[in-house]
């Protein structure tokens, strides 16, 4: 997993919770590297997973809400980070349709290494998507803040269910009517 998933997260800790919750989480978490991460490294999924779950136990929080948080926080990030991506997109549901097949290619491009999620979309009509989240990290909830916080970018007034969840979120399908 790329280095700015745990710089961000850890970040977001910092400005939400402070320095002294932020120490406690990575010293709970006992991370190899002691909680040192580049934004251009590659870094064990199993690292952020221990730190969500510290998080959560210090603040006293379910991690699928920190999760959901954390999909709106990186959401602004990629937006700051990789405008590219949203030129000439003018809607949501365009541009969560074009996950898989064009911005997942160009990560692809930059990061071969990258085990990316997959995101199958299915456009019922102008006011529904819907869209199957796939991942063996069963990040659902994270894909869910994301995916929330991309219909605000868009200005796109919409409810984001989940109509249903497999494998603990290995799968999920999410149902978006504006």
């Amino acid at each position: 997993m790329k280095g700015i998933v745990f710089t961000e997260l850890l970040e977001m800790v910092e400005d939400a919770y402070g320095d002294e919750v932020l120490d406690r989480v990575i010293t709970m978490s006992e991370l190899p590297n002691n909680g040192s991460y580049s934004a251009v490294g590659t870094y064990d999924h199993a690292e952020l997973v221990r730190l969500v779950l510290s998080l959560s136990k210090e603040v006293n929080e379910e991690v699928p809400t920190l999760l959901k948080a954390y999909g709106h926080r990186i959401f602004k990030v990629f937006e700051r980070n990789y405008a590219q991506f949203f030129e000439g997109v003018d809607d949501a549901f365009s541009f969560l349709e074009s996950i898989e097949n064009h911005i997942h290619v160009e990560v692809r491009k930059l990061y071969p290494e990258a085990e990316l999620p997959t995101f199958d979309s299915q456009r019922i009509d102008d006011h529904e998507l819907r869209l199957t989240y796939v991942s063996s990290r069963k990040m659902g909830d994270f894909a869910h803040g994301l995916i929330e916080e991309c219909m605000t970018h868009f200005g796109d007034k919409a409810t984001v269910k989940i109509a249903s969840m497999e494998d603990e979120g290995a799968k999920v399908n999410f149902v978006i009517t504006r």
